[in-house]
């Protein structure tokens, strides 16, 4: 999935959250989005989401206009992406197992391939013999990685990780980190991931926007290993 920013600007009232940006994610990218809280990280992420729509400009998906989407069209987009939370947003009365059943299930997945497809997921993320459990039973590593495999097994083209290792340790932030790595170079998914660890930033040397006040400051390359 190609996607495309073009001078978007979205204002709730008199509040400026984003003020002219302009980006293009090229299809299986890793990108790190950065900025503090407020700087409308999360509005650009809802705008991709078309939960809301620019104030003007234009988001441009497969050079396509986001905001001319049907119905049916904007329920074929979301299906194409994965979003993982800071909090997990898990059904807490539901086993993993039943958790991506569901999405699997919302996403039109062929009902006799979702208990392999849940094995596969489960697998990738270390968590195949974790899946009948609750996730009152898992720890906060488990659960982030629950949540990666929810998203993950729809095959989404896109990924978008909002903080996703916000609440857990070192250890657990860089396996969680490993695997997004691992999926980005195995299954060529677009990874957008918005995050405060410069280490992350770092290490891996990903394409790099910086967002503040609504503004694209730094726009910074993938460095070359």
């Amino acid at each position: 999935m190609k996607i495309a920013f073009n001078n978007v600007v979205k204002n709730y009232g008199s509040v400026n959250a984003l003020n002219g940006v302009s980006f293009t994610i090229k299809p299986s990218e890793f990108v790190f989005l950065v900025g503090s809280s407020g700087a409308g990280k999360s509005t650009l992420i809802k705008l991709l989401l078309a939960q809301i729509k620019p104030s003007s400009g234009e988001i441009n998906i497969n050079d396509q206009d986001l905001n001319s989407f049907r119905k049916k069209e904007l329920d074929e987009h979301r299906r194409k992406i994965g979003v993982i939370f800071q909090d997990y947003q898990l059904i807490v009365d539901k086993t993993i197992e039943e958790n991506i059943a569901l999405a699997l299930d919302i996403s039109g997945y062929p009902q006799n391939q979702i208990k392999s497809r849940i094995d596969e997921v489960t697998t990738l993320v270390n968590l195949h013999h974790r899946q009948n459990q609750f996730p009152s039973q898992l720890s906060g590593g488990e659960l982030q990685r629950a949540a990666l495999a929810r998203a993950l097994a729809p095959n989404p083209e896109v990924i978008l990780a909002d903080e996703p290792t916000g609440n857990l340790d070192n250890e657990n932030s860089w396996n969680l980190l490993r695997l997004f790595k691992k999926i980005n170079q195995k299954f060529g998914t677009t990874i957008l991931m918005t995050t405060h660890n410069q280490d992350f930033i770092d290490s891996l040397k990903y394409r790099t926007i910086i967002i503040d006040d609504g503004l694209i400051v730094k726009d910074l390359p993938t460095k070359e290993s």
